[in-house]
């Protein structure tokens, strides 16, 4: 899983888009992908956060293996 996954629906802006969002008073630069129905939408972000849990999950193990010995 990359980075970009776990933001799946709201775009990430750039420094330079960043810097611009301060300045913009009344959000007329908000961006966000679409997708082709809500349960799709859903059905992504779902995954994508088992996918993270999954991930932290096997992290916790990896770190605490060593003091089972």
């Amino acid at each position: 899983m990359n980075h970009n996954d776990t933001f799946y629906l709201s775009a990430l802006p750039s420094f330079s888009e960043g810097m611009a969002r301060v300045l913009d008073l009344g959000t007329t630069l908000e961006d966000y992908n679409d997708s082709p129905s809500p349960g799709l939408a859903d059905y992504t972000a779902l995954r994508n956060d088992w996918f993270a849990v999954g991930s932290d999950l096997r992290a916790a193990l990896t770190y605490y293996e060593p003091d089972k010995q």
